[in-house]
């Protein structure tokens, strides 16, 4: 996965991240701006998840959003 392009695309992706983690609010989107340890961060942060369970959702939720 190559967050390159995640960040470029990051607008375009921000509802169907925030439809798979609602707990997600639109300030934290922002400041997540495409990057991935944010979005580990605020999974974490949410949900309570470590980071290796944060980091196993992300790559499965993206690894079909090249």
């Amino acid at each position: 996965m190559n967050w390159d392009i995640i960040e470029g695309k990051w607008t375009q992706l921000k509802g169907s991240v925030k439809s798979k983690w609602g707990d997600l609010t639109d300030d934290d989107l922002q400041q997540i701006a495409g990057k991935q340890e944010q979005l580990s961060g605020k999974l974490q942060e949410r949900y309570g998840w470590t980071k290796e369970e944060a980091n196993k959702q992300i790559n499965d939720f993206f690894k079909d959003k090249r």
